[in-house]
C-alpha cells in the first residue's frame, strides 16, 4: 500500500448514488472518475470546491465553492453541466452550504440551523426544516427509496435523529440512538435501515425506520475513535454487511446476517498478517477488521460494491466483499475480503491509484454519459 506523508490534499469526495462514479473536490478544481475502472472521466479546474456531488452518472453536477473566487462562494449551489461546461442554475443563501443531496426528483441543501428541500427539476422549494445546529452539515439520505428518507440531527446533546419522507414531505420518526452525540449516520439503498455512530465512536447501531427501532448493535473498539464513512451493501432487502471508516485508520466489517451473528468461533483477526496492528475489543461472530488502510487522522469516504458468494472460489470459498475507499491525501484504493463460513478471513488490496496525478489526455473522455 503506497503512503503519503502529505496532508489532505482533497477538500470532498462522494460516491454517486450508485457507486459507480466518484467525485473528489481540491484547492484547485474537482475530479469526476469512473470507479470500476479508474477513468478519469472529467475535470474542471475552477478553483477550490467544498462540494461536488453526482446525479447517478448523469452531465448535473450540484457544486459548492470554497469563495476563493466571487462566483463560487460557499453560500452559492451551481448546478452544474459537464457537457456544456455551464451552469444550469444557482442557488443562493444567506450563510455557508454544509452539504448536498440529490435525487431523480429531490435535491436537499442542509445549512447549519435548516435544511431545504426542493423539487430537483423546477428548484421549487417544497419544505424548510428548522434543526438544531449542524454545524458539520450531518445528514443521511436514501435516494434510491420512494420515499427519499432524509435524516438529521434531533439534538447537539445526545446522538438522536429525525427522519423525514423527502417525497411528501414529513417527519415519520424520531430514532434515539446513542448517549453522545451523533458523528456519522447513512441509509440502506432502500432506506428501511438507518446505522448511526456517536462522537465517541465505539458502537455503531442499525435502527429499522419504520418502527424506530433497534435491529442490530455493533462494537467497533473500546478506545474512541471519530467515524469518518459508513456504508452498508447495496442489497435490496436486508444488506449483507455494514463497513465503517475511522480516524484509527481501519476498515470495520459487520454482518447482519442473523446466522453469523449467533455464532460465536474463533476468528482470524486481520492484525495476524499486518505486524505491529492493535486489535481492538471484537465479537468474532460479526466483526473483522483490516488494520492500517487509510493514515490515521485522514478523513475518508468508502462504499460496498458488491458482497457475493463464491463457493466455487477455492480463494474465497464463501463470501466476497468488494469495498471502495477514497481518502482525503488523494488515493483510492478497492479491497477485495473473504470471509469463510467458520469466519475465517482474507483480504487483498485489488487497485489503487492517485486521484491527484490522473489527467485525461482527450477532450472526448471528458464528457460524462447520462443514464
Amino acid at each position: 500500500m503506497a503512503s503519503s506523508s502529505s496532508p489532505s490534499q482533497v477538500i470532498c469526495a462522494s460516491f454517486n448514488q450508485d457507486n459507480s462514479m466518484f467525485s473528489v473536490g481540491t484547492k484547485d478544481g474537482f475530479k469526476i472518475f469512473d470507479a470500476r475502472n479508474g477513468r478519469l472521466c472529467y475535470e474542471k479546474s475552477l478553483g477550490g470546491f467544498n462540494i461536488v456531488e453526482m446525479l447517478f452518472g448523469t452531465n448535473l453536477l450540484a457544486i459548492v465553492g470554497t469563495g476563493e473566487q466571487p462566483a463560487m462562494s460557499p453560500r452559492r449551489l451551481c448546478l452544474f453541466n459537464t457537457k456544456t461546461g455551464a451552469s444550469k442554475r444557482d442557488l443562493n443563501f444567506k450563510t455557508s452550504i454544509l452539504a448536498v443531496r440529490l435525487s431523480r426528483k429531490r435535491l436537499v441543501v442542509v445549512l447549519q440551523d435548516r435544511t431545504f428541500v426542493y423539487d430537483l427539476n423546477s428548484t421549487t422549494i417544497l419544505d424548510e426544516i428548522e434543526t438544531v445546529p449542524n454545524t458539520k452539515g450531518l445528514c443521511a439520505f436514501a435516494p434510491n427509496s420512494e420515499e427519499c428518507y432524509l435524516a438529521l440531527p434531533a439534538s447537539t446533546s445526545k446522538g438522536s435523529a429525525l427522519v423525514y419522507k423527502a417525497s411528501k414531505p414529513e417527519l415519520i420518526c424520531q430514532i434515539d440512538a446513542h448517549l453522545a452525540p451523533l458523528a456519522a449516520m447513512v441509509f440502506s439503498l432502500n432506506g428501511m435501515y438507518l446505522a448511526t455512530a456517536s462522537e465517541k465512536g465505539t458502537m455503531i447501531r442499525v435502527h429499522l425506520v419504520a418502527q424506530a427501532t433497534k435491529s442490530h448493535s455493533f462494537r467497533r473498539g473500546t478506545y474512541p475513535s471519530t467515524i469518518y464513512s459508513l456504508a452498508f451493501s447495496p442489497s435490496v432487502d436486508l444488506p449483507d454487511v455494514l463497513v465503517a471508516t475511522s480516524s484509527s485508520g481501519s476498515l470495520h466489517m459487520f454482518f447482519l446476517d442473523a446466522s453469523r451473528n449467533a455464532r460465536r468461533q474463533a476468528n482470524t483477526l486481520f492484525s495476524s498478517v499486518i505486524p505491529g496492528s492493535v486489535t481492538d475489543a471484537l465479537d468474532p461472530a460479526n466483526h473483522h477488521v483490516i488494520h492500517n488502510v487509510v493514515t490515521a487522522d485522514i478523513k475518508s469516504c468508502l462504499a460496498v460494491h458488491s458482497v457475493e458468494n463464491s463457493q466455487n472460489s477455492s480463494k474465497f470459498p464463501s463470501l466476497k466483499t468488494v469495498i471502495y475507499i477514497v481518502t482525503h491525501n488523494g488515493y483510492f484504493r478497492e479491497y477485495l475480503i473473504g470471509t469463510t463460513k467458520s469466519n475465517e478471513s482474507s483480504w487483498l488490496l485489488e487497485r489503487e491509484f492517485n486521484l491527484l496525478d490522473a489527467y485525461s489526455g482527450s477532450p472526448k473522455q471528458n464528457e460524462l454519459h447520462i443514464d
